[in-house]
């Protein structure tokens, strides 16, 4: 007895070049979504990721990767604007839970507290809102170090208070040990411009000859359609 197997997988042109153009408009997207977000701060580069059976289905054959190369780096004016010069996230906290992002603009509210710009609440390595035991008189009496110790000027005192460490971890969750924060700077994207359009091309490319292939089976189609109404 012999047993013959095996898989046969056979469809229409137009169904193929039809997929074809929708992955790669998403793949455009996700390449737009990284030229857009260039300029925002804190912003880190999706990376696409095509599996090997994208050809067969489609759009759900695609997902990303998180680019976590540290951004540009520039000088800020707010003494609260933080940019961590290694890979990490500070951790946030608002309605929906505890959040990461590498946005570090801060500010202080009338008692204290210290808040991101969407007055999300930053969290110390120790899981608990930030709050300085005085309300400083100028930002510039706050002071953060390396490791994220936040201190503030008491003019009372002349003296610096310890009001925590800023938490700082991975992607898992995990404490980075030496975040590098710097104070008065302000992180970008780690977006290179030149290397998305060059990304851009061979999906612009390979969308424009789907679509001529779509087009040109298209007119053989509708040739055959009319044909076969004329002999009858």
């Amino acid at each position: 007895m012999i047993i013959h197997g095996g898989i046969r997988f056979c469809e229409k042109g137009l169904t193929t070049s039809l997929r074809a153009m929708h992955v790669q408009s998403e793949l455009l997207g996700m390449y737009n979504d990284n030229v857009t977000g260039f300029d925002k701060i804190g912003f880190q580069r999706k990376d696409p990721v095509v599996s090997s059976f994208t050809e067969f289905i489609g759009v759900h054959g695609l997902s990303q990767t998180i680019d976590d190369k540290v951004g540009r780096i520039a000088m800020s004016d707010n003494p609260l604007d933080l940019a961590i010069a290694n890979k990490g996230y500070f951790q946030i906290q608002n309605d929906e839970g505890v959040k990461l992002t590498r946005d570090g603009r801060f500010k202080l509210d009338k008692e204290g507290n210290l808040l991101t710009l969407e007055d999300a609440k930053v969290l110390s390595n120790a899981g608990v809102p930030i709050k300085l035991p005085v309300v400083p008189e100028k930002i510039d009496d706050v002071k953060i170090n390396a490791k994220g110790m936040v201190s503030v000027l008491n003019r009372k005192t002349h003296k610096l208070e310890f009001a925590g460490h800023i938490g700082v971890v991975d992607s898992n969750g995990v404490a980075v040990l030496d975040p590098q924060v710097k104070q008065g700077y302000n992180e970008y994207s780690n977006v290179s411009l030149q290397n998305e359009f060059i990304g851009m091309m061979p999906i612009i490319r390979n969308f424009e000859a789907n679509r001529q292939i779509f087009m040109i089976q298209n007119q053989n189609l509708q040739k055959v359609i009319s044909q076969l109404g004329s002999t009858t």
